[in-house]
């Protein structure tokens, strides 16, 4: 029963990464926004683009990659009033936890809340996190301040129907991560997925979407390790999710 099951999970893996290839044949202009604390950006981004030309995606990148190393920067790319026009969706995959101010913060969240698209990834939940204010917060749908330990956890699917869930491999692992802990789903938050904390064993959001003013958001907290984006079906998702808040998954 054991090797029946091992089997199971391998062929609903395939599946989910190869069977729907077809439904991902679209084209997206994408802005993405990634530098800072923690993490191999150049890896991250590569990998990203190498995953949706792998499913069919023609994307047309725009790669920011300013700020440096630190948890604090304010980008100058963000200082045009227009930086968000023309994208089909913005991809966040920046980590400065300890810029703070209100004018700089709200010159990113306000074309997200007039209507332009937006994923999310791991970090981005911590970026700004000293802020008083929650605009960065609710555009993202989820507060989380701090993290656990790394592993491999389990990922429980809570939203099956979901189209960027459609065909998820049932109990599978994540690639050695984090696990943030999140303090809050904001109102308009869908969770699609979670993972239990190996410490409270209380479940934390990791995939969800979001309704910010006009945008549509998807999330998830994955995304620290290389491993993660070697993962084919943390890629499958993030591709899903991304076609998704554009208004272009089938």
């Amino acid at each position: 029963m054991k090797t029946y099951a091992v089997l199971g999970l391998l062929l609903s893996s395939l599946c989910f990464g190869q069977a729907r290839a077809e439904e991902l044949k679209q084209s997206l202009n994408i802005l993405l926004i990634t530098s800072g604390c923690c993490h191999d950006y150049d890896f991250q981004t590569k990998a990203m683009q190498l995953a949706m030309e792998k499913r069919g995606v023609q994307a047309k990148w725009t790669v920011v990659n300013e700020g440096g190393t630190g948890t604090e920067a304010e980008i100058d790319f963000y200082s045009d009033p227009e930086w968000a026009k023309g994208f089909d969706v913005v991809i966040h995959n920046e980590c400065f936890a300890n810029t703070m101010s209100p004018e700089y913060i709200r010159s990113i969240t306000r074309p997200h809340y007039e209507g332009t698209n937006a994923v999310v990834i791991h970090c981005a939940m911590h970026t700004y996190r000293g802020a008083e204010i929650d605009d960065w917060r609710q555009l993202l749908g989820v507060t989380s301040r701090r993290h656990e330990h790394k592993s491999h956890y389990k990922i429980d699917v809570v939203a099956k129907d979901h189209p960027i869930m459609t065909g998820y491999p049932d109990g599978h692992k994540s690639a050695i991560d984090e696990l943030y802990v999140i303090e809050k789903l904001w109102p308009k938050t869908t969770v699609l997925a979670t993972s239990e904390s190996e410490k409270t064993g209380k479940a934390h959001a990791v995939f969800w979407t979001n309704q910010y003013g006009k945008a549509r958001v998807f999330g998830t907290t994955y995304g620290h390790s290389n491993e993660t984006f070697q993962d084919e079906v943390f890629l499958n998702t993030l591709t899903r999710g991304s076609l998704w808040a554009a208004g272009k998954l089938k």
